[in-house]
């Protein structure tokens, strides 16, 4: 079965200024890359179902929720903080975003593919139940599994997060669920700046410094992240896929490679044919310099389709 790639129009719509490099460009750089390898013609492109109110409240507040709707302006900018505004496409696009997941889940749950990759902006992983911040407003990964968790009873679900920076929000909605182990890596110190030791027994979220290398990351991998999961024995795993610990990316100074992540793809991809029938559903996060981002995604597509 094709891998799915999954996206939505208003996902391109969302920007937040010029200077930003959180741009709709992002998404024309992975498009481009997958076109001129050959690879966007083995993937089943679909666009996203937008999530209801229903799918964001698993995992936000009210407030958030309503708080969003109230400043989403008519026109221009309105500024959540200094690097997070939306647009008058904003909310629609965090919808379609958050919904990317769900999509995706229920296509792999019906047996049309066993893995997809979601080509949504704005990005989710910073945002907590009660706060938009660092890009990101809804928690696009979070909002998924919480679905998969009611909608399909699973009793065991594994969320990888590789971007270099910590995936706060993801860590505060599920810290202590005995359902969710989550396993990642980010350069500290480096935004979002809260890392706490130990958040929960079933966080193994790893701190590495500045100019860490592929090598480094993927003795954390084989030696922090594989023993954990291989216990857990995941049914269905989840990817924040975040591209900014790259060499050539400004916004974090980890010196990975496309390489690394093809390696970490080709782990998970072999953790989930082991324990859960081959389910991965991976979300885009960060990776801001666009040669390196779509060079990068596209080495993970094609680990993750085994092409």
């Amino acid at each position: 079965m094709q891998t799915l790639y999954i996206t939505h129009p208003e996902c391109r719509l969302h920007e937040m200024g010029a200077w930003h490099p959180e741009s709709p460009f992002r998404l024309d750089a992975i498009s481009d890359q997958l076109i001129s390898s050959g690879l966007q013609a083995l993937l089943d492109e679909r666009e996203a179902v937008p999530a209801q109110d229903s799918d964001i409240l698993r995992v936000h507040t009210p407030s958030l929720l309503a708080g969003l709707r109230r400043l989403s302006p008519a026109r221009g900018y309105a500024e959540i903080d200094p690097d997070t505004l939306m647009n008058p496409h904003t909310l629609a696009a965090a919808f379609a975003a958050a919904g990317a997941g769900i999509t995706a889940v229920d296509a792999i749950m019906g047996g049309q593919a066993s893995t997809a990759f979601c080509a949504v902006r704005p990005p989710g992983h910073h945002a907590r139940p009660g706060q938009a911040m660092g890009f990101c407003f809804f928690n696009n990964l979070a909002v998924t599994a919480a679905y998969t968790l009611e909608k399909y009873g699973f009793k065991r679900i594994a969320i990888i997060d590789f971007d270099v920076h910590h995936g706060n929000g993801t860590e505060e909605v599920f810290a202590g669920d005995s359902r969710i182990l989550m396993c990642s890596f980010f350069q500290h110190p480096l935004f979002p700046n809260v890392y706490a030791e130990n958040p929960g027994p079933n966080m193994v979220n790893v701190a590495v410094p500045p100019h860490s290398d592929g090598a480094a990351l993927r003795d954390i991998v084989e030696s922090r992240w594989m023993p954990r999961l291989e216990a857990f024995e995941p049914e269905f795993v989840f990817v924040s896929a975040g591209f900014d610990g790259h060499r050539d990316d400004m916004l974090g100074q980890l010196d990975m490679t496309e390489a690394d992540y093809a390696w970490i793809t080709e782990k998970l991809v072999d953790l989930a044919d082991r324990s859960a029938q081959g389910r991965i559903v991976s979300f885009l996060e960060g990776g801001y310099d666009l040669s390196a981002l779509g060079r990068s995604v596209a080495a993970h597509i094609k680990a993750l389709a085994k092409l």
